[in-house]
């Protein structure tokens, strides 16, 4: 996979498809793989552009502190280095909160955002359950192990659970499979999550937006709705009533 000099840091990215450019950023410890059920399908539309974040997959990793409007700033440079003037831009969660910065920050290089299980700003319960994760993650010593035992609960319905459980267990082989998250760089990646705060960019963002959200969401739920839809100028809500954080993976699980 092709790398790109940005800023203070190398950044992997892969690119497949043709059309015009979609960058797609990746969720909490997560690299490109992660879309990985989407640009198949993608592919056939738009030139898909996964990106390892800072901190994740085959990216450096430095020193510092993270911060949401930093991983914009990551890509707004990553997007120039590679000669993309604009693009559209999806991200998930962690990804989708990037998204907000990148599109308020950098309006001139966004042509249309989606936003999928996202949030303006970090409220107490947010707070709350990431830095559990972060004390999971010290206590097994294992990014990955985390983000299975602790993070995919939050992420697919009980139903699906129950229901699938084989598909989970392929889940968890794809997330063993990737390139482990060191943990200092998830400390670091969350301590951006529990940092967010974009509401005064909503205001600032023209491009064309979609906010989606799982009716089942708990973490990242439908109480962000309305501070992003009304903050967000002729943006559309779309809520997704069968799945969880994870809609990605859970409305193809069929």
């Amino acid at each position: 996979m092709p790398k790109v000099k940005v800023n203070d840091i190398t950044i992997n990215y892969e690119q497949q498809g043709a059309g015009e450019p979609l960058v797609l950023i990746p969720y909490l410890a997560a690299d490109n793989a992660c879309y990985a059920f989407q640009v198949a399908d993608y592919a056939k539309h738009f030139t898909c552009i996964s990106i390892d974040p800072r901190g994740a997959g085959e990216t450096d990793k430095p020193e510092g502190t993270y911060s949401t409007e930093l991983f914009a700033d990551d890509v707004a440079a990553f997007m120039q280095a590679i000669g993309v003037e604009r693009a559209h831009v999806s991200g998930l969660s962690l990804g989708a909160a990037t998204g907000l910065w990148l599109a308020g920050k950098y309006p001139q290089r966004v042509k249309s955002l989606s936003l999928h299980s996202c949030w303006p700003k970090t409220d107490p319960f947010l707070k709350t359950v990431a830095e559990g994760w972060q004390t999971i993650a010290k206590g097994l010593g294992s990014v990955t192990e985390m983000i299975i035992q602790g993070i995919f609960p939050w992420c697919f319905t009980p139903e699906l659970y129950a229901a699938k459980p084989d598909y989970i267990d392929q889940l968890a082989a794809f997330v063993r499979s990737r390139p482990q998250q060191p943990l200092d760089a998830f400390i670091r990646q969350s301590n951006a999550v529990i940092a967010q705060d974009a509401l005064g960019q909503l205001g600032k963002i023209a491009a064309p937006t979609q906010i989606t959200f799982g009716r089942h969401d708990a973490v990242t739920s439908t109480r962000f709705a309305d501070p992003l839809k009304n903050g967000i100028k002729g943006s559309e809500l779309v809520v997704f009533e069968t799945c969880a954080d994870a809609p990605i993976y859970e409305s193809v699980a069929g």
